[in-house]
């Protein structure tokens, strides 16, 4: 595991305000720092021209554009989205995974072999069954801001890995542990929150038993060269209810429990692959899941 060295303590701070204005920063954030790792440096030009009243005037490009260019046909605007009326609703350009019924469930997600999964939906959520398996999105994605709620059962029930135990795995194989870890004792690098065998949360956020958590996630896949070695590792940066837990993490090789899975090095993968949920044996439900695909 390592982390960028270019996280702030104000930085930190801002994230712990669960606001949509603190969501904006998060993205500006992870993409400043996630375009520092391009080590090629612009193409910048300075131009020198006199206006019409005489005055020299500098202009500076920047890959060909000009600093702040008026004209929409040189620098288009972004794309305008609505946000949510309320944080954790899916913006308007977000492609919406599950939306608490049984017909959104159908629509989009299957079990591992791409059949009908054994998953439950009530109460607009879908729950975890033991021996049921994973549970996996009908669609792909690589990169991509990712949102998700889960809560672990009310009743408490076993105590470390045991205890409300599943997982988020983006691209079906880089897995961000859930679990209730609320006052519950386990290995750093295996509570919520964490990069699962490979980088401990920041903090521990995790609400009481029962209690709706949320991850906000800025995931950028690894990439690989013909020859299927990784030419740039996967970063995570990750929000557990509001709260900065991992920081612009740079993913070490691949995640897993123990062995050699846990200390693997990175194998290379299609660009896209399916979102999937970990049946870990604990009736673990999940409600409000959507994702907005990023460039890589």
């Amino acid at each position: 595991m390592e982390i960028m060295p270019k996280s702030t303590s104000s930085l930190i701070d801002l994230f712990r305000i669960p606001t949509p204005a603190a969501m904006l920063a998060l993205t500006a954030a992870t993409s400043f720092l996630h375009a520092e790792e391009d080590m090629s440096k612009p193409e910048i030009k300075v131009e020198k021209k006199k206006d019409a009243d005489g005055r020299e005037s500098v202009y500076m490009y920047i890959d060909g554009v000009k600093v702040h260019e008026t004209d929409t046909t040189k620098q288009p605007l972004p794309t305008v989205v609505s946000p949510g009326k309320i944080l954790g609703a899916p913006p308007t350009d977000a492609v919406v995974l599950f939306d608490g019924s049984a017909e959104s469930f159908d629509a989009n997600w299957t079990d591992t072999k791409g059949g009908p999964s054994k998953w439950k939906v009530a109460d607009e959520a879908m729950e975890s069954v033991r021996g049921a398996g994973y549970v996996q999105s009908k669609k792909t994605f690589g990169s991509c801001q990712f949102h998700i709620e889960w809560a672990s059962p009310s009743k408490v029930q076993g105590s470390g890995q045991g205890r409300g135990n599943s997982g988020v795995f983006l691209m079906g194989t880089y897995e961000i542990q859930v679990l209730d870890s609320y006052q519950n004792q386990t290995y750093a690098d295996g509570q919520a929150g964490a990069l699962y065998g490979r980088s401990k949360p920041l903090v521990n956020a995790s609400r009481k038993p029962g209690e709706w958590q949320s991850y906000d996630i800025i995931f950028h896949r690894p990439l690989f060269d013909k020859n299927g070695k990784v030419t740039r590792r996967a970063t995570f940066t990750v929000l557990h209810n509001g709260v900065l837990i991992q920081d612009h993490t740079v993913l070490s090789g691949g995640t897993g429990w123990r062995g050699p899975h846990a200390a693997s090095d990175y194998k290379a993968h299609p660009d896209k692959m399916p979102i999937s949920m970990q049946d870990h044996g604990n009736p673990v439900r999940f409600r409000n899941i959507w994702i907005r695909p990023l460039k890589d």
